[in-house]
């Protein structure tokens, strides 16, 4: 559902929303946004690798830690 949405819009409308955003946060804002989304995004690429690796030991491992 969410790329059929993202099909629908063009570019004008982008423009759009990209200036609304501007408007709603400021220019000096919008760094330490996209600073904190980055962050966010690599916890959770670690979080997950985290669990992949210790979905491997056995659950005695997990909760001596």
């Amino acid at each position: 559902m969410t790329a059929s949405v993202l099909a629908l819009i063009g570019g004008w409308e982008w423009v759009v929303i990209i200036l609304a955003i501007l408007l709603l946060f400021g220019g000096k804002k919008i760094p330490e946004l996209m600073r904190g989304l980055g962050r966010g995004v690599s916890e959770f690429k670690k979080g997950m690798q985290d669990e992949e690796n210790g979905s491997k030991e056995s659950p005695k491992d997990k909760n001596e830690e």
